[in-house]
C-alpha cells in the first residue's frame, strides 16, 4: 500500500510517501518539504499569526493535493511543537482542517521521543543492543533510551535549534556572527536542563549505541567530515565529540549568512546551526558520548512503522 505522512514541525512542512506493507521495508517514493519557520510565527503572546495560519493551510493543502496525485491510500499528517505550544493552536487546526479536509494529530514530545526510538531501533536492529536516541528538532529536543522497540525512558526538553537561536542567537537571524557570550550562555542554559534528563536516562541502562537522527546532526556530522546524502542512506556516518568541539569554534566565528554557502548546510537554516552544535554538544556532554551514529530514519517513519504494525496481518 501507498501511505503518506505529512510532518508539520517548527521549520518545515515535511510530506514523505512510502510504498510499504507490514513487515517490509519502506521504499521511499516522495519526499518534498516546505519551509514555513511556523516557530516563528508564533509572537511573545505565544498566538500563532494569521501570516503563519495561512502559510501552513496553503502547504497542509499543497501536501493533500500532491499525495492524491501520487495515489496514496492513506494520508496521515501530524504536527508537533510550534503548533501545541501555541495558545491557539487547536483553533488554527480546526481552520485548517475545515480548509483542506485534513485532520492533523498533535503529537506530544513524548510521543515525537517514542515514535523516533522505534524508527532508529528498526534502523539498527536488535543487535544495536542497549539503544539511546537523541533528535534535536526547530523546537525541541527528544532523548530515548532502551532495549526494546518502545523505549524505558522518552523525554522531550525545549532545546530546539531554532527555538535557541531565537532566544540567545538573534544576530545569527539576520545572518551575523553569533556572540560569543550568548554561545556560553545558551551552553549553560541546555546544561542546566540536560543534566536531569542525563539522569533518568542513565537509570535505563548504559547504552550499546547511541544514534542521532533529525537535519541538525546531520548537517554537523556533514561539516565535520561525514559522507553527503548522495553517498546513500546506508552509508555509516558519524558525529565524534571531539570534532564537534572544533566545528563549534569555527561556527561561532563566521556569519551565518557565509555559513548557508558550505556544503551541507541547507540556507534555510544555516543561522540555526550554532545553536544546535551547542545543543548537540552538551547532549553529549551531559551523556558522556564520545560519539554519535547518524541514523537516516526518524519521526516520520516511526508514524509510518507504528501503522503498518497496527495492521495486523493485513
Amino acid at each position: 500500500m501507498r501511505l503518506g505522512v505529512l510532518d508539520v514541525g517548527s521549520n518545515t512542512v515535511h510530506l514523505l510517501v512510502v510504498d510499504a506493507h507490514r513487515g517490509a521495508h519502506p521504499t521511499p517514493m516522495h519526499d518534498e518539504r516546505f519551509v514555513l519557520r511556523l516557530a516563528e510565527h508564533v509572537g511573545d503572546d505565544d498566538l500563532l499569526s494569521r501570516e503563519g495560519e495561512k502559510a501552513l493551510t496553503k502547504a497542509v493543502q499543497a501536501a493533500r493535493e500532491r499525495a492524491t496525485s501520487l495515489g496514496c491510500d492513506e494520508f496521515m499528517a501530524l504536527v508537533t511543537s510550534a503548533i501545541r505550544e501555541a495558545r491557539n493552536g487547536l483553533a488554527v487546526l480546526a481552520r485548517v482542517r475545515e480548509a483542506t479536509g485534513v485532520e492533523l494529530q498533535v503529537l506530544t514530545g513524548e510521543d515525537e521521543a517514542r515514535l523516533t526510538f522505534l524508527a532508529v531501533r528498526r534502523w539498527f536492529g536488535w543487535s544495536a543492543g542497549q539503544l539511546l536516541v537523541l533528535d534535536i528538532g526547530g523546537g525541541s529536543l527528544e532523548l530515548a533510551s532502551g532495549i526494546d522497540e518502545d523505549p524505558d525512558v522518552a523525554l522531550s526538553l525545549p532545546l530546539g535549534a531554532g527555538r535557541m537561536t531565537r532566544r540567545f542567537l538573534p544576530a545569527a537571524r539576520e545572518g551575523g556572527r553569533p556572540d560569543l557570550a550568548a554561545l556560553g550562555e545558551l551552553d549553560r542554559y541546555a546544561s542546566d536542563l540536560l543534566g536531569p534528563a542525563a539522569d533518568k536516562l542513565r537509570s535505563a541502562g548504559r547504552p550499546d549505541l547511541v544514534a542521532a537522527t533529525s537535519k541538525t546532526f546531520r548537517t554537523l556530522a556533514r561539516l565535520t567530515g561525514a559522507a553527503p546524502y548522495s553517498a546513500g542512506l546506508r552509508v555509516p556516518r558519524r558525529l565524534r565529540m571531539e570534532s564537534l568541539e572544533q566545528l563549534l569554534g569555527f561556527v561561532s566565528r563566521i556569519e551565518s549568512g557565509a555559513l548557508a554557502e558550505l556544503q551541507g548546510v541547507s540556507p534555510a537554516r544555516a543561522h540555526q546551526v550554532p545553536a544546535g552544535a551547542v545543543v548537540a554538544a552538551a547532549a553529549m556532554r551531559a551523556l558522556d558520548v564520545p560519539f554519535v551514529r547518524i541514523c537516516p530514519w526518524a519521526l516520520r517513519e516511526g508514524v509510518i512503522l507504528r501503522r503498518l504494525d497496527s495492521m495486523g496481518g493485513v
